[in-house]
């Protein structure tokens, strides 16, 4: 529970007034850095007893005698200790020197620490939901927006960590963000390991030919044997194709059981979505500086993201199957369109503008989100019903990233509504 009281010290919510165990006065003026290493808890911290300044470090145990039991008394880097902050005062520590090192007691009300061990639980709610209205509009409204953007450095860090494995081809980073996203979640990391088994060179080879392309995407997904669906003839010429090329290029294809299709709805089903990502390496395969070219401007983003698949697919879900009566979209909807602009369009240019200190075309990515309506899904609905309306895709974005990062990962004292609601509780009993 140490981290209850380093999180009020670091917040600055012990603020005010308190009382050393000797009697005297004390005021918090800088809580110091907290130390995530080995040594006192804070440093370089500044407090006021009896009104006199000390600077130095502060050390935060749950009880007075943890000093001994963890062994600081033997630890010169704890001679320079001008604070013991407790929350049972079983004794009183002095240095080497014999000099008491001033300790304050600190108590919180019992509903403070019932709290505290719901917001850390391991349930899957989101925890704080019968506490949120305690937290003002403008309280909300900064932090959504700084979710927003931290969301989009989330992405770029991974678009950072493809350049890096690419070493800095921009346009094959680009065909790995591209892939991860026509997962649409639930598959997004199949294609993100289906593209990264592909060199974009060998692809570059065979993009006047999109049987083959089909054959290297299907091959290297797993999903090509010839033993299966024997009367389709375009399929066996898939398999022939395959088996060459993977000769050629010494390919390795990653396992069909990495794929999802339980619980898929037929259009998001990983055939299509393959096929679709081979038609637009055909079709543009410098899609990076197409996108880049128009300087995040929606209406001309949007067409380069309607590429339409082979018509072997138009009238087909799997391999195997017989032409279906009515014909399914050769391309995506305009909302599955909307979703590779947030997760494709946005960060790669939102990451070209950081690492090429472009200020102008940062603002753009951000404001693409802006734009755009905001998702449709099962997190942005449980926040809805708790009063979080998201009016464009920026506002979904924060409150998928909120749930994802913070409540799900149990990481409540990072987060700006179980900070709010911990300090007001911490306060008002003090």
């Amino acid at each position: 529970m140490e981290e209850i009281f380093q999180l009020l010290w670091n917040s600055r919510m012990l603020g005010l007034p308190f009382t050393l165990e000797s009697g005297e006065k004390v005021r918090i003026i800088d809580p110091g850095i907290l130390n995530k290493d080995s040594g006192p808890d804070f440093f370089n911290a500044k407090v006021k007893i009896d009104g006199k300044m000390w600077v130095g470090n502060i050390e935060i145990h749950m009880k007075a005698s943890d000093w001994h039991r963890h062994g600081h008394d033997r630890d010169a880097a704890y001679e320079n200790v001008i604070l013991h902050v407790v929350a049972v005062s079983d004794m009183l520590i002095r240095r080497k020197d014999g000099s008491m090192i001033p300790q304050m007691k600190v108590t919180l009300p019992e509903n403070f620490y019932k709290t505290f061990a719901y917001l850390t639980s391991k349930n899957t709610e989101i925890r704080c939901c019968s506490e949120l209205h305690k937290v003002d509009a403008i309280r909300r409204r900064d932090w959504i927006e700084t979710l927003t953007i931290e969301r989009l450095q989330h992405k770029a860090e991974r678009i950072e960590e493809a350049l890096r494995k690419s070493n800095g081809d921009w346009n094959a980073a680009c065909f790995m963000t591209l892939a991860r996203a026509l997962g649409f979640g639930l598959n997004g990391i199949p294609f993100e390991m289906l593209a990264e088994s592909i060199n974009l060179n060998h692809l570059r080879r065979h993009s006047d030919n999109i049987l083959q392309m089909e054959a290297i995407f299907f091959g290297q997904a797993g999903l090509l044997d010839q033993m299966l669906y024997p009367s389709d003839r375009r399929y066996q010429l898939m398999c022939r194709e395959y088996q060459f090329l993977a000769r050629k290029y010494s390919m390795h294809p990653i396992q069909r059981a990495s794929w999802k299709f339980a619980k898929t709805r037929p259009q998001n089903l990983p055939y299509r979505r393959i096929a679709l990502l081979a038609k637009a390496m055909c079709e543009t395969p410098d899609l990076l500086n197409r996108i880049l070219e128009t300087g995040g401007d929606e209406d001309k983003l949007r067409p380069l993201f309607k590429w339409k698949v082979d018509p072997y697919w138009s009238r087909r879900l799997t391999f195997g199957s017989d032409a279906q009566t009515e014909a399914n979209p050769p391309s995506l909807s305009d909302s599955s369109i909307s979703i590779l602009l947030i997760n494709v369009a946005s960060p790669l240019l939102y990451t070209y503008a950081l690492l090429h200190s472009d200020h102008d075309l940062k603002e753009a990515a951000i404001g693409i989100l802006s734009g755009l309506p905001p998702e449709k899904n099962s997190i942005i609905r449980s926040w809805q019903q708790l009063g979080f309306n998201a009016k464009d895709a920026g506002t979904s974005q924060a409150l998928i990233h909120l749930r994802k990062e913070y409540c799900d990962k149990h990481e409540c004292l990072r987060c700006r509504f179980g900070h709010h609601v911990l300090r007001g509780m911490a306060q008002s009993s003090l």
